[in-house]
Parts: structure tokens; C-alpha cells; sequence
């Protein structure tokens, strides 16, 4: 059996021989026949999908990059387009910080940089939005170079390998050295791909189909018997719960009143019901005096570090109404469900059950 720490190249060949024939097909990816025939992918739309990536799943993204791609083919577009418009594309998608930062960035590479992303990782991180695996991915993805990428199907891959059994997050910094052992300074942007495309399609969380692995002779963890149980982490606290209300009115010609969120914070900057504080005891918080109706039903919906309960009020908006900072009438015509955040659309849906 071939030492991986002695052979890393060899592992990394291994690998790469089956990406060329396993490769996944995705929407911003050149495939490695096509990148073998001279097609270089395109940088905007790789910081497009890894921005699109974080925290969320390969299937869940794809719809989301075509209409964004379709709508805004160039970062140059993406950057001039209104700030409103790109966060009711982006609804659904959460965490909506991404969004935020998405629109600096692309501001920032069309207005300073003429469009023209930067080709190193120190020219990436040094953008808003880009932090160490984002940038590593694109340096690596969009220009070939060797950095060595981290997402959570490599550190599941490192940790099998190498059996190692000290849980996440403090072992990332050995993960990432073991990761850097085997990134080759041949096809760093294939290879970078291939090692997520084995975590997400073969070295899974569950039932990993170690018979087929380019790397079960090497992986040992599948020697010891011990990949199922791979990675360990740190046990999380359990997640609190928080309660809400929020209020749903339309006028009499079926306009809405809406609230659009402060940048900061969560759902930052997107458009939804007017609403009270979140916390365990919340006070009731109406945008002007009615006889609200309880529709008898609760908003559930699960945030990175809370679950949230909100009880939902409805009623009749008055004529003459005076908006508030932050507050806007929504025309029916230009209403679309699909523009809430998907906290805010639960409510919504509420209305037609």
C-alpha cells in the first residue's frame, strides 16, 4: 500500500483521473474537458456561486445563479443594479448578509478595479465579503492557482483519511494541513473541485461509498473501521426560542404595508411584515390601532442560532394611513410572495391555508 504522506502526488492524480470522469455538471463550472481544451471559467460567475454556496446546498443555489445570471450577466451589471432588486432575488436563499456584501463587492471590483477581479488571494480577501475559504476557492477555481480550499466536504474527507478523531471546529487548522499536503501545484482549480465533489458525492456524511472511493486504499479511517463516526465535533448548546408578532395589512384596493429591516442584522435590508422585537417574553408592537385578528396560527421558523415562534395579526389598512420611517405601501400588482424573506412568506401562506 502507497504511504499518502509519502505519495501525495500520487493521491492527487488519483483523484483528479476520477473527477475527469466523475465530474459534477453545475451551471458556473468549466468541466475538466473543457478546461483541458483551453476554456477558462469565469471569475464573476465563481464568486457568484461560492457567495450563493455558504450555508447553503448545490441544489438549492442552481435556480437562484441562473436568474441572477441571466439578469445580471456581468459584475459590472450586478453593481448597478438597485439594492431592492437584488434582495427580492435573493429572498429564500437566508442569510442575507451574503446579499449585502454581495452588492459591496461587485461595486467595489466595477467601480475601482474596471471590473477586473483579482487573480491572488491577497487581492480577494482584501474584498467585502471575501473571507479565507471564498477567496482560496476562487484563486484556486477561476485562476488555477494552488491554494488549498476548505468547506465542509474537505474536512470531512481530511478527517476519514487521516483518522483523525479530535472534533471540529478546533482540529480545522490540522484538517487544512493535511489539505495543503495534497494540493498540487498541477490543476490546483480541478483538483480543488474534485476534493468537494468526493465529499459531496462519495465521502458522505452518511453511509460514505467507501467500495468506490479513488482514495479507500490510503483512507484510514476505512482501515480502522471508523469513517462513519468521522468527523467528531463539538457538541452544540441547544438552540433558544424566541417569540414575535407580526402584522398583515392591505388596504381596501388590496395594497400592502410593508417594513423594510434595518442593514444590519438579521434579514437585513429586506422587505416584510411590520413586526414586534424577538425575545422570549415580546410585546405587542401594532403599526397603527385596529381590531387586529389573531389568524389562529404560528409562524415556525429555525435562524443559525434560534428558533423563532410569531403569532400572526391581521387587519384592515385605513385610508390616509401615514407611513413610518422604514415603511412602505406595496401595490398588489407589484406584490410577489417570492420577494419575502421565507420567515416572512410563512406568514404570508398563513393567509390562504
Amino acid at each position: 500500500m502507497r504511504d499518502h504522506a509519502v505519495y501525495p502526488e500520487i493521491l492527487s492524480q488519483d483523484l483528479l483521473e476520477w473527477y475527469d470522469r466523475h465530474a459534477r455538471q453545475m451551471p458556473w463550472r468549466v468541466g475538466p474537458e473543457a478546461r483541458a481544451a483551453g476554456m477558462r471559467p469565469d471569475p464573476y460567475r465563481i464568486w457568484l456561486s461560492e457567495v450563493m454556496l455558504q450555508q447553503t446546498t448545490v441544489a438549492a443555489v442552481k435556480d437562484y445563479f441562473e436568474r441572477f445570471t441571466r439578469r445580471w450577466p456581468t459584475v459590472s451589471d450586478l453593481a448597478a443594479a438597485a439594492d431592492a432588486d437584488v434582495m427580492a432575488e435573493w429572498a429564500g436563499l437566508g442569510y442575507y448578509a451574503r446579499a449585502r456584501n454581495l452588492l459591496k463587492c461587485a461595486r467595489v471590483v466595477a467601480d475601482d478595479l474596471k471590473g477586473v477581479f483579482p487573480d491572488t488571494y491577497e487581492g480577494l480577501i482584501a474584498l467585502p465579503g471575501i473571507g479565507p475559504y471564498t477567496a482560496a476557492a476562487i484563486s484556486a477555481i477561476a485562476f488555477d492557482r494552488p491554494e488549498t480550499v476548505l468547506d465542509g466536504n474537505v474536512e470531512r474527507v481530511m478527517a476519514r483519511l487521516h483518522d483523525e478523531h479530535a472534533p471540529l471546529p478546533g482540529v480545522k487548522p490540522v484538517l487544512k494541513d493535511h489539505a495543503a499536503h495534497l494540493t498540487p501545484a498541477q490543476r490546483p482549480g480541478d483538483y480543488a473541485q474534485a476534493v468537494m465533489d468526493l465529499g459531496a458525492t462519495i465521502c458522505t456524511p452518511k453511509s460514505p461509498a467507501c467500495g468506490i472511493c479513488p482514495w479507500r486504499t490510503p483512507c484510514r479511517a476505512r482501515l480502522n473501521g471508523t469513517a462513519a463516526e468521522l468527523p467528531k465535533k463539538t457538541p452544540k448548546k441547544p438552540k433558544p426560542t424566541r417569540h414575535g408578532f407580526v402584522y398583515i395589512a392591505r388596504n381596501h384596493e388590496g395594497d400592502w404595508l410593508m417594513e423594510r429591516r434595518p442593514d444590519k442584522g438579521l434579514l437585513g435590508g429586506m422587505l416584510g411584515w411590520p413586526g414586534s422585537d424577538w425575545n422570549e417574553a415580546p410585546t405587542e408592537a401594532p403599526p397603527f390601532e385596529a381590531n387586529w385578528q389573531d389568524l389562529g396560527a404560528e409562524v415556525r421558523h429555525t435562524f443559525t442560532h434560534f428558533h423563532l415562534i410569531l403569532q400572526v395579526r391581521m387587519a384592515e389598512l385605513p385610508a390616509g394611513f401615514n407611513l413610518s420611517d422604514g415603511q412602505e405601501i406595496v401595490k398588489r400588482h407589484d406584490f410577489r410572495p417570492s420577494d419575502l424573506p421565507t420567515v416572512m412568506r410563512k406568514a404570508f401562506d398563513l393567509l390562504h391555508r
